[in-house]
């Protein structure tokens, strides 16, 4: 089967601030309370999907919730018109007030895990909704997320859209940021690597369970044999990479990581071997978990190009670190497999704790599935436009925390939300 992989970024919405609601993220601890650009970030965000159009890698997008999330303070007690259960939850309790604000559903990494057709048991693409349990600002997106998954892919014949999994530690799920496939290309079947944390004590959580790394994999009926759980390395957990996708990423039959991304280095190495003979693992030497997790070297896109090479898709952060940009380059010319480099700038996104990588959501489709996807969330040059020039129409130049507490903010981002649906449906 030939294949093609679609990238669907985050749309970073008008809400987009700094609360610091993610504990284990040191940028967006360390950000937390500064002003943000919502424009800029948006608009940097588009860039880097029009970098990826250019290069012939097929985008579309997701677009952001409704925020602040009025139903959520109305299920906890808030009552009175939207404006009154606002004022009324930043009065009694801040911090859900800010959870309720919050934009990240920007980072579709986590949006969902997908398995691809040549994997699952019944040759549909699969999608099963994150729960994003260990995090209310993320946990209160999931029905937001199934609702829209299934908007994009309604064909029942060519996809399956899965709830969120039960909520609770037993099956905390983050989606693909926990997710990488191998194969020897994307049409093939691959060799899919669920990597997920336990409980190791240490100051920051472990996000992803084992049960619903398998809970996925049985919800698509994936092999046995198609399927290999590993195990995150500690110190990489408490060094700040509280996703995979922080010190690994993957595509068709290259591996780029940290050499101590994973607890059993070796027993990955050998499952990637056996399913994936001749596989590209380049392992960056000489930079340090710290450095890995500054930059955001390994939350890069791999990215398959028409005419098969391959693009590595950087935040600028990496070139800005010297030592961290010649290792790169020393092992991407060891290996040979990447050919071609990108630097983009996606400055709000990292300020936040996330990069090119947590940015995208991939779906390697056939043509008939492709074909299959509603047209609203796909960009051509032409949509890119006119999504970019409501973006510069509608939402704020900057937003600080005080801000969250305007009603005039609160109508802005409504406005934005419907304009942004009339351009969806549209297609």
């Amino acid at each position: 089967m030939t294949a093609v992989e679609i990238n669907f970024d985050g749309l970073i919405g008008p809400t987009h601030n700094y609360a610091g609601l993610s504990m284990g993220n040191l940028a967006s601890a360390s950000n937390a309370g500064a002003v943000a650009r919502p424009r800029d970030a948006a608009l940097q965000g588009l860039a880097k999907m029009r970098r990826l159009m250019d290069l012939g890698v097929a985008q579309g997008f997701l677009p952001p919730p409704l925020r602040p999330a009025t139903g959520l303070l109305r299920s906890l007690g808030f009552d009175g018109t939207d404006a009154e259960v606002l004022r009324g939850a930043a009065g009694a309790d801040p911090q859900l007030f800010r959870a309720a604000c919050s934009a990240s559903s920007m980072w579709t990494a986590n949006a969902a895990t997908v398995i691809a057709e040549a994997d699952s048991g019944d040759g549909r693409l699969h999608l099963v909704t994150a729960n994003l349990a260990s995090m209310l600002h993320r946990a209160v997106e999931a029905e937001d997320t199934w609702r829209l998954l299934r908007s994009i892919f309604g064909d029942p014949d060519r996809f399956a859209v899965h709830a969120p999994l039960p909520l609770g530690a037993h099956f905390g799920d983050e989606g693909a940021a926990n997710h990488m496939r191998l194969a020897m290309s994307h049409g093939t079947p691959g060799l899919n690597v669920f990597v997920h944390g336990r409980p190791r004590g240490g100051a920051f959580p472990e996000r992803q369970a084992l049960r619903a790394s398998q809970a996925v994999a049985r919800l698509a009926a994936l092999p046995d044999h198609l399927a290999h759980f590993a195990l995150q390395a500690g110190d990489a957990v408490q060094a700040g990479a509280f996703h995979n996708d922080v010190v690994a990423v993957a595509n068709e039959n290259v591996l780029l990581c940290h050499p101590e991304a994973f607890d059993d280095r070796d027993a990955l190495v050998a499952a990637i071997d056996r399913h994936v003979p001749g596989a590209h693992i380049i392992e960056v030497k000489d930079v340090s978990l710290d450095d890995a997790v500054s930059s955001y070297l390994f939350n890069s896109q791999i990215v398959t190009l028409p005419g098969g090479s391959m693009a590595l898709i950087l935040p600028s952060e990496v070139r800005e670190n010297a030592a961290v940009w010649e290792a790169l380059h020393r092992a991407l010319a060891r290996s040979g497999a990447i050919e071609r480099v990108e630097v983009v700038d996606v400055r709000e996104s990292m300020r936040n704790g996330g990069g090119p990588a947590c940015l995208r959501l991939r779906a390697p489709v056939s043509d008939a599935a492709a074909a299959a996807i509603h047209p609203g969330y796909r960009l051509t040059p032409r949509r890119w436009d006119t999504l970019a020039a409501l973006v510069e129409r509608c939402w704020p130049e900057t937003l600080s925390p005080a801000d969250l507490l305007e009603a005039d903010l609160w109508d802005a981002a409504r406005s934005a939300h419907a304009q942004l649906y009339a351009f969806i449906e549209a297609e």
